[in-house]
């Protein structure tokens, strides 16, 4: 199930996630505030999208802020605006986030970080559709529907007076839970294989030639704490990072710092192994011209990789600092030569 937004789709077939789409269906049409709450990288900003352009308010504006990014005196002039000479450098009158989403929809991502003080102010907007902007003395009325998102216990906090209990109450007129990915695996490899078509097509590939089995296998086993954008970026990595796009991805590249070379140090050659190995991989045999040196050239990469992996017990990390390759460089020879990586 897909739906269309201003931004991009939402993805997903798995009954705990179609729930919770039917659960922003039947709040759409309220004006009321509505908390969405779920892990870091779940796509809540999508959802606020969606219980947007589901209400009644879908042809006025949808305005966003990202608490956390702001401090609280940027966050205050950004949110209520100010006026000229409200403070130094204001010297223009601001339009704030609850004037720019006057009639629409504004969406406080990150909410539990905002400070106490600033709880106060958005807790007055909310019961009486009124404030000031920073500097001033006019009333301003609005008319805004309020989405809180955030992956904190607001409960948790408010026990703790880190959230005002007054202002939670408003909020949670009604609360989305995003099921994260780990609780809906039968959408992994469709939301995969959807990532993977888009950064083929933004890389110019005439085609995206799909997984391998061991790759589908990592893909369905692995927890994916960061969601699903932990798996966007993961696909698209391993996509972009495929050196034959025309076969199927056979490496999920799940952790971007780990390096070959970090590889290579988890255990360190001996030099009685490089030399050993070196000696192999160089040895070759005689020539007879006329020849066909694309292919002698293939076959000399082939024995001198089988004899290196041989040589080395199958560990390729060792196996590709004894060729001078890097992993990666060995796996890409691996895949070309279609080498088996395990003895029969």
């Amino acid at each position: 199930m897909s739906l269309n937004t201003s931004e991009q789709n939402i993805l997903g077939e798995a009954p705990e996630f179609l729930l919770a789409l039917e659960h922003v269906s039947r709040a759409a049409p309220l004006s009321k505030p509505v908390l969405i709450l779920g892990e870091r990288g779940t796509g809540k900003e999508l959802f606020a999208s969606r219980l947007h352009y589901l209400s009644t308010r879908w042809d006025q504006p949808l305005v966003k802020v990202n608490c956390a990014a702001l401090t609280e005196s940027i966050l205050e002039s950004e949110l209520f605006g100010h006026e000229a000479g409200a403070f130094t450098g204001a010297a223009t009158r601001h339009i704030g986030r609850f004037e720019r989403a006057n009639n629409g929809t504004l969406l406080l991502d990150e909410l539990g970080t905002i400070p106490q003080r600033m709880q106060e102010k958005i807790l007055r907007v909310i019961e009486y559709g009124e404030f000031e902007r920073v500097g001033g003395s006019e009333t301003i009325y609005v008319d805004v529907r309020i989405i809180g998102a955030t992956n904190a216990d607001l409960p948790q906090l408010a026990a703790r007076n880190k959230f005002r209990i007054d202002l939670l109450d408003r909020l949670a007129f009604d609360v989305i839970n995003v099921p994260p990915l780990r609780h809906r695996r039968s959408d992994i490899e469709l939301l995969a294989n959807h990532f993977a078509v888009s950064i083929t097509s933004d890389l110019e590939r005439s085609y995206f030639p799909g997984f391998t089995e061991a790759a589908t296998i990592v893909l369905n086993q692995y927890n994916w704490p960061g969601n699903v954008r932990e798996l966007k970026n993961a696909v698209e990595r391993s996509v972009y990072r495929n050196t034959e796009p025309e076969q199927p991805v056979a490496t999920i590249v799940l952790n971007p710092f780990e390096s070959a070379y970090t590889l290579l140090d988890e255990v360190p050659a001996t030099a009685d192994d490089t030399d050993g190995a070196t000696e192999d991989a160089t040895a070759t045999a005689a020539i007879t011209l006329p020849c066909d040196l694309k292919e002698n050239v293939r076959a000399l990469e082939r024995r001198s990789i089988e004899q290196a992996l041989e040589a080395h017990q199958y560990h390729q990390g060792r196996t590709a600092q004894s060729l001078s390759l890097t992993y990666h460089q060995l796996r890409a020879y691996l895949k070309k030569h279609d080498i088996r990586t395990r003895p029969e």
